[in-house]
């Protein structure tokens, strides 16, 4: 009962966090070491809990959602499954004790991030953006980050947006929100596939 208890808590809260501005994985990621999952394993079936939530958050701003800076949403999506796909392939090829290792710095890292993050936003969003390259970039290595590991991915890619010249707070929710939707389908598919998510 108490199991159940504490998945359905963490799994409305996170989906509300990710929804307006990201984190939910802090609540979701531990719940499930806390009931015994291995941290990689714990790690891919978070990313799936999460899944559902960004596809209606994107949903919800649909209407929102348009391109601004230098690179089209075309190409912004192309880079993301890209970098996605990157960083779920390089899940699988991370031994478990290495990730239990990594796993303190990545959440001090989203910790930072999401504390710094309405900070950072505005004063990316002041910079008029960079070019297609360095948009590119950007979104490629954030979205290795997001295939890899789902802590703090929301503001990360609110971050870039503002950097590559987004300065719509709405349009760039609902990217945010449609990025996340599009890479945990890439990295859920690609850890099913691998036998890391825990169904039951």
């Amino acid at each position: 009962m108490l199991t159940l208890a504490v998945l359905v808590c963490a799994g409305f809260l996170a989906g509300g966090l990710n929804a307006v501005a990201g984190g939910g994985t802090f609540l979701s990621f531990p719940a499930l070491v806390w009931l015994g999952l291995p941290p990689i394993t714990a790690n891919a079936t978070a990313t799936l809990t999460a899944m559902p939530g960004y596809m209606g958050s994107a949903w919800a701003f649909r209407r929102d959602i348009q391109s601004e800076g230098r690179l089209g949403l075309p190409a912004i999506f192309v880079v993301a499954v890209a970098g996605g796909l990157s960083g779920a392939l390089l899940l699988l090829v991370t031994p478990g004790e290495a990730f239990e290792g990594i796993v303190p710095w990545l959440l001090l890292i989203a910790t930072y991030l999401f504390a710094a993050g309405p900070r950072l936003v505005a004063a990316l969003r002041m910079g008029g953006g960079v070019g297609p390259i360095a948009s590119g970039t950007v979104i490629f290595f954030v979205s290795v980050y997001g295939g890899y590991f789902n802590g703090g991915l929301g503001i990360m890619l609110l971050a870039v947006l503002g950097l590559i010249g987004f300065t719509d707070l709405h349009s760039m929710n609902g990217l945010k929100n449609l990025l996340s939707a599009i890479l945990s389908v890439v990295s859920v598919a690609t850890y099913a596939l691998a036998g890391l998510i825990a169904w039951d």
